[in-house]
C-alpha cells in the first residue's frame, strides 16, 4: 500500500461511513492521512469542524494534491465515487450501465435508506426530544437494521447479478455499504435473522486485507477488549 500526504480524511473509529471510505482506498492500494473527530466529545459541532463541514458529520475528505481546489469532500457515496474515478483500478463498478445502476442502488439501499436512522445525530434527537430510552432507542436500531438488511437479501436472492459479491465476482460499492453495515452492527451487538446470502457475501468480503483492516477495532481510539 502507497502512504501519500494528497488525502486528509477526517475520521472517527466506529463509523460506518468512515468504514467505507477506508475500504475503498484500501482497495485502491492509498492510505490517507487520518484526522479523528471524536463523536464522543462532540467534536463534530466545534467551530472549526463545522467549517469543514457545515453537517457536523463525518466522514469528509481534503485533496492536497497540486492543483486541486482543497475543497472538503463530504458524503461518503460521493466519496467513494471520488475514490473510483481518481484510481480507475481495480474498478468498484461494473463496466455496463445496468451493472453500475444496480451496484449504486444496492449502495444507496445501505448508505442512503438504512444507516442515516442509527446516527448518532439521530439518537439524540430520539433520545432528548421524543422519550426514547436505551431499551426504545435498542429497538430501533434493530428494527432499521432488520428492514434494511431483510430486504437487501431478497435482492440478492432474487437478481441475476449477485455472485461471489453483491454484484459479480468482485467486490464494489455494494459490498462497501454493507460491509459497513455489518460492521457497524457488530459493534452494537446486534444480530439481524434470515439473512443467509447477506453474511456469505460479507464472509468474502472479510476475506480480503481491504475490508479486515477497515475493521473499526482496528482503528485509532477503538476500545480495547
Amino acid at each position: 500500500m502507497t502512504n501519500t500526504a494528497r488525502f486528509e480524511l477526517f475520521s472517527f473509529w466506529r463509523t460506518s461511513a468512515t468504514y467505507r471510505v477506508r475500504v475503498a482506498f484500501n482497495l485502491k492500494g492509498v492510505t490517507p492521512q487520518e484526522h479523528t473527530i471524536n463523536l464522543d466529545a462532540g467534536e463534530q459541532r466545534s467551530e472549526a469542524f463545522l467549517k469543514i463541514n457545515p453537517m457536523g458529520a463525518i466522514p469528509a475528505l481534503v485533496d492536497h494534491g497540486p492543483g486541486q481546489p482543497q475543497t472538503p469532500l463530504t458524503q461518503s457515496l460521493a466519496i467513494l465515487e471520488f475514490i473510483e474515478e481518481s484510481f480507475p483500478t481495480p474498478a468498484l463498478l461494473p463496466t455496463d450501465a445496468h451493472g453500475r445502476a444496480r451496484v449504486r442502488s444496492l449502495a444507496a439501499m445501505l448508505a442512503a435508506d438504512t444507516h442515516p436512522l442509527i446516527t448518532p445525530r439521530v439518537k439524540k434527537y430520539l433520545t432528548t426530544q421524543s422519550g426514547f430510552d436505551d431499551a426504545a432507542w435498542r429497538a430501533w436500531q434493530i428494527h432499521w437494521f432488520t428492514t434494511g438488511l431483510q430486504a437487501l437479501e431478497q435482492r440478492l436472492i432474487n437478481e441475476p447479478g449477485t455472485g461471489t459479491f453483491c454484484h459479480g465476482d468482485t467486490p464494489t460499492i455494494a459490498d462497501i455499504c454493507l460491509a459497513s453495515i455489518i460492521a457497524v452492527m457488530r459493534v452494537f451487538k446486534i444480530d439481524v435473522p434470515g439473512i443467509p446470502t447477506v453474511m456469505r457475501v460479507m464472509a468474502a468480503c472479510e476475506q480480503l486485507e481491504a475490508f479486515a483492516a477497515a475493521d473499526p477495532s482496528r482503528q485509532v481510539g477503538a476500545p480495547k477488549v
